[in-house]
């Protein structure tokens, strides 16, 4: 084995990747306090087709040097917008005809493991503060709730790694 060099990789332009059909799902981050974080999700949103992130209340904004940090590029790739209020998106999501799905760990929650995307159904997740996870109000306003099975100590996941899980989790599934 050895590695592949860039030419092998056969990577898409940033105007070929803008160009191309994106899959039918959404990244919401509602109050993401790390500028990394929110670098490092966009990578993701490149890397699976996502077709925009919105980013919600306290969650900065491109272009800043230290969400390109993380990006590497991706902030210029994936189509995203800033919306002020997360419950008011989340109401013109779901009326543009999108499962609002959380990724949080609620009563009644649905597991990861049980969750199978639809090809024909449009998904818009939603990614909350580091700390605080999803608010209350978005959680409530969700079509529901999707946790990850954990095994550990802890019982929590980094954003840009559940953001991660959620995606890929989603493209296989639709495959």
């Amino acid at each position: 084995m050895r590695k592949l060099s860039m030419d092998e990789l056969n990577r898409l332009s940033a105007e070929e990747f803008r160009a191309i059909e994106k899959l039918p799902y959404i990244l919401i981050l509602d109050d993401i306090r790390s500028m990394n974080n929110v670098g490092s999700v966009f990578r993701t949103a490149d890397a699976f087709k996502a077709e925009k992130i919105y980013l919600c209340g306290i969650t900065a904004t491109p272009p800043h040097r230290e969400i390109q940090k993380t990006a590497l590029g991706a902030d210029e790739t994936v189509d995203w917008e800033h919306a002020p209020d997360v419950v008011e998106l989340i109401e013109k999501l779901q009326a543009e005809g999108y499962t609002v799905i959380a990724i949080e760990q609620v009563e009644g929650s649905t597991s990861l493991l049980d969750f199978q995307p639809k090809k024909t159904e449009k998904y818009a997740f939603i990614f909350g503060n580091e700390v605080f996870g999803v608010n209350e109000t978005a959680v409530k306003k969700a079509n529901y709730c999707l946790e990850i099975p954990q095994y550990g100590t802890k019982h929590s996941l980094n954003i840009s790694v559940t953001a991660g899980i959620i995606c890929w989790h989603y493209v296989a599934g639709i495959q």
